[in-house]
């Protein structure tokens, strides 16, 4: 691992860090009472540690001067979806008095690590 990979990832727990205070923040505001199914910092964990394979993945693929590098983004892409589903399977089986706020909960920083994940991945492949 090389320092522009290791500053990527540490931009990346870094914003998973603000993001997660900033919802517990909003949370507490709106919904102070509420227990939720899915703890907020295995939403940021799961999504973190996701986004850092993607990245190191295609890194690795664009070292190696694959040409395929968007198919392995979107094959990765689509393996991260299959296993967001089955991080979200309490919601499936379990009741809770908060279903659209847990969903909420997990499908904004999804997509807010999804977005930071094409940003830096479209930097990364740009400056290659």
């Amino acid at each position: 691992m090389n320092s522009k990979q290791l500053g990527l990832y540490l931009k990346v727990a870094a914003i998973a860090l603000v993001g997660m205070g900033v919802h517990y923040y909003v949370l507490s505001v709106i919904m102070p009472e509420a227990i939720f199914l899915i703890p907020i910092w295995s939403i940021y964990a799961f999504n973190a540690v996701l986004v850092g394979a993607i990245i190191a993945i295609v890194m690795h693929y664009a070292a190696k001067k694959s040409d395929k590098l968007f198919y392995i983004f979107l094959a990765y892409t689509l393996l991260k979806m299959v296993l967001a589903i089955v991080f979200l399977l309490p919601l499936f089986v379990q009741e809770s008095a908060y279903e659209t706020a847990e969903v909420a909960n997990f499908f904004i920083p999804y997509f807010g690590f999804l977005i930071l994940e094409v940003f830096i991945l479209f930097d990364f492949l740009k400056k290659t």
